[in-house]
């Protein structure tokens, strides 16, 4: 199969540091191309790949500092694309929604990937003109904003196995990794880790965004004994953070559409404590890859639990679920359905 995947040009593929979206196309890439199958990705020309890389921006657009119109540089991108769109057998964008219009006067079958919360209010209106276009769910919760679309499928996000080399002995820390933002709630878990007694350490990007939101709301807080900051790691540091965690504190206070992080935490063998908002009642499995609780009272009294988590279970759980395999494979099927069933996109009436 000949098959385009389209990425955000914010970061390489896979990112350098922290990047959700592009490491999730890069590790379905790399899985496609694995498979056999004939993969062009379109991303930022210092992506790194196996697939024939069409770069567009010179370098990830976060990491130059000369770039002052992103979304110029995704025009671009979008052109490149449609250039060539009839060499492929399907096109999967993971652009938002800025190639709707176009994609609309194409033959070649395509679909798009949403990675990001949808129940925002300007959308509404933007999906309903749009509902002829084939859209992929990260999760099923992702869907509820805009359950009028036209959903083709869910596929939950899946990592290589070999990525992470799971540890099945608890550590002796707990840990936050992403992004300090107020949605992330890194300030719950430093409540939590003190009221425990663990140490916490917190690896965490902070985005220009979220600079006042860190200097004033959680900086003043990492003065404690228990709390360190790390800042933003890579893969290889990941591994080695999460393996050795005694747990991942995810206490979000947000629609999450996914969550790479916990299966992440689980691919090391590390239990996650998160709080029940968006996609985690589909990602944890309660009392078995770790608790899912309502408050700071309940998450304390499950960090005295975490012990009794079969790190094990958790890694099989990740292989079972989460693997880059399974989530290339549920694309497949998708990309067959669209293709060889010459489901033709309709524009609305």
């Amino acid at each position: 199969m000949r098959i385009a995947q389209v990425a955000p040009l914010y970061e390489s593929v896979p990112p350098k540091l922290y990047g959700g979206t592009e490491r999730v196309v890069s590790y379905l890439t790399e899985e496609l191309v694995k498979m056999g199958h004939e993969v062009s990705l379109f991303a930022s020309s210092d992506s790194n790949t196996k697939a024939k890389l069409c770069g567009v921006s010179q370098r990830a657009l976060r990491l130059d500092s000369s770039v002052k119109d992103p979304l110029a540089h995704h025009i671009l991108l979008l052109e490149r694309v449609l250039k060539e769109a009839d060499k492929f057998d399907i096109i999967h964008f993971h652009i938002d929604y800025i190639h709707f219009p176009c994609v609309r006067r194409i033959d070649t079958a395509h679909v798009t990937t949403l990675h990001g919360r949808l129940d925002i209010p300007d959308l509404k209106p933007l999906y309903e003109e749009f509902k002829d276009i084939p859209l992929v769910s990260i999760s099923n919760y992702q869907r509820h904003p805009l359950s009028f679309a036209r959903w083709v499928g869910t596929v939950y996000h899946g990592l290589p196995e070999d990525l992470y080399t799971p540890k099945f002995s608890p550590g002796s820390y707990l840990a936050f990794l992403g992004r300090i933002s107020p949605e992330k709630r890194p300030d719950r878990a430093i409540e939590i880790a003190k009221r425990a007694g663990i140490p916490l350490k917190i690896a965490a990007k902070v985005d220009k965004a979220d600079r006042d939101y860190y200097d004033n709301c959680i900086k003043p807080l990492l003065d404690h004994p228990l709390i360190e900051f790390i800042g933003e790691v890579g893969d290889r540091e990941k591994n080695e953070f999460l393996a050795n965690a005694l747990g991942l504190l995810f206490p979000i206070d947000w629609p999450e559409p996914f969550g790479l992080v916990m299966i992440e935490a689980f691919a090391c063998g590390t239990p996650v404590i998160a709080y029940p908002h968006g996609s985690v009642p589909e990602v944890m499995v309660d009392g078995v890859t770790g608790f899912i609780v309502q408050d700071i009272k309940e998450a304390v009294e499950a960090v005295k639990r975490l012990t009794f988590i079969d790190r094990r279970r958790c890694r099989k759980i990740f292989e079972e679920r989460f693997s880059a395999k399974r989530m290339a494979m549920d694309y497949l099927k998708i990309y067959e359905e669209l293709i060889y069933a010459k489901i033709e996109p309709r524009i609305a009436a």
